[in-house]
C-alpha cells in the first residue's frame, strides 16, 4: 500500500516570526488520519526569521532530529550544550525523563529553513543526550546515506528508536538507489525539494510517500532532488495515517 501525501495537505501555522508546515498533527493542527507513522511521530518543516526563535521550553519521552536545509540554527540545552548547526548537519536530541532547550535565528538577514523530525523512543524515561554530526553532499550524491540509525552505523548519528533516517541527493536520470525494507517495516519518504520519482509516483517539494508492505523504496528521475526516505518499526502501536 502507498499512499501519497501532497504538500499542500499538510496541516499550515503562521506564526509572524515562526511559518511552520505540520505532516502529522501538532499544536492546533489536528487531523485524526494523520497522527503518526510508526514510531515517527512528527515532521515540521520551519522557517524562522532573521533575529527569532523558540524560547526556552521542555520536551520528554522523545527522540528529536534537526535537519537543516538554509541558514543556521543556534541550540542550547540543560545538559550545557551550545552549538550552531548548518547545511549538511545532523542534530539529534534525546529528551529522556526531560530536558529544556532554545532554538534560535541569530542571523539578521536571512532566515532559518529546517526540519524537526520526532521518533517515539524504545522506552520513557531515561537520561537525555546529544550529538550533532555533519554529513558530506559527496556520500549522499546519487545514493541514500544513513544519517541516524539506533547503533549509530556507518558513522550515523544514533537515537534510542527503532528507525533509520537516509538521506540523497539526485540530479541525473541515471541516478537510482533502492532501499529494502523487512517484513512488517513501514517506510516514509519525504521530498525536500527539486523532483523524484518513488515507485513509480512523482514526488514535488514537501510532498511525501507512505509505504506499508513494499518490499523495497525505489527512487530515479531526480532533477535536484534532496530526499529524506525513513525505515520504520510499527511496534510503537498500529501504523496511524490514511488505509488507503
Amino acid at each position: 500500500m502507498m499512499t501519497l501525501r501532497p504538500s499542500q495537505d499538510r496541516g499550515y501555522a503562521d506564526h509572524g516570526w515562526l511559518r511552520s508546515f505540520h505532516s502529522f498533527s501538532f499544536a492546533g493542527y489536528q487531523d485524526p488520519r494523520f497522527v503518526s507513522w510508526g514510531n515517527l511521530r512528527v515532521i515540521n518543516e520551519d522557517r524562522v526569521a532573521p533575529g527569532t526563535g523558540f524560547g526556552t521550553h521542555g520536551h520528554r519521552d522523545m527522540e528529536i532530529v534537526s535537519v537543516v536545509l538554509s541558514g543556521r540554527l543556534g541550540h542550547r540545552d540543560s545538559l550545557g550544550n551550545g552549538s550552531t548547526i548548518g547545511p549538511g548537519e545532523v542534530q539529534r536530541m534525546s529528551a529522556g525523563h526531560g530536558i529544556r532547550h532554545s532554538e534560535h535565528n541569530h542571523e539578521a538577514d536571512r532566515e532559518t529553513h529546517f526540519l524537526q523530525i520526532w521518533f517515539l523512543p524504545d522506552s520513557p524515561g531515561g537520561e537525555p543526550g546529544y550529538e550533532q554530526r555533519a554529513f558530506d553532499d559527496v556520500d549522499r550524491l546519487g545514493r541514500l546515506a544513513l544519517l541516524v540509525s539506533p547503533d549509530g552505523a556507518q558513522g550515523s548519528v544514533s537515537m534510542r528508536a527503532d528507525a533509520r533516517l537516509y538521506g540523497g541527493l539526485f540530479n541525473e536520470s541515471h541516478q537510482r538507489a533502492q532501499l529494502t525494507l523487512a517484513p512488517g517495516r513501514l517506510a516514509y519518504v519525504h521530498l525536500v525539494r527539486g523532483s523524484l520519482e518513488v515507485n513509480g509516483r512523482t514526488l514535488q517539494p514537501g510532498d511525501a510517500l507512505m509505504l506499508k508492505d513494499e518490499p523495497v523504496v525505489d527512487l530515479g528521475q531526480g532533477r535536484d532532488a534532496e530526499v529524506l526516505v525513513f525505515d520504520l518499526a510499527a511496534s510503537a502501536g498500529d501504523p496511524q495515517g490514511p488505509s488507503a
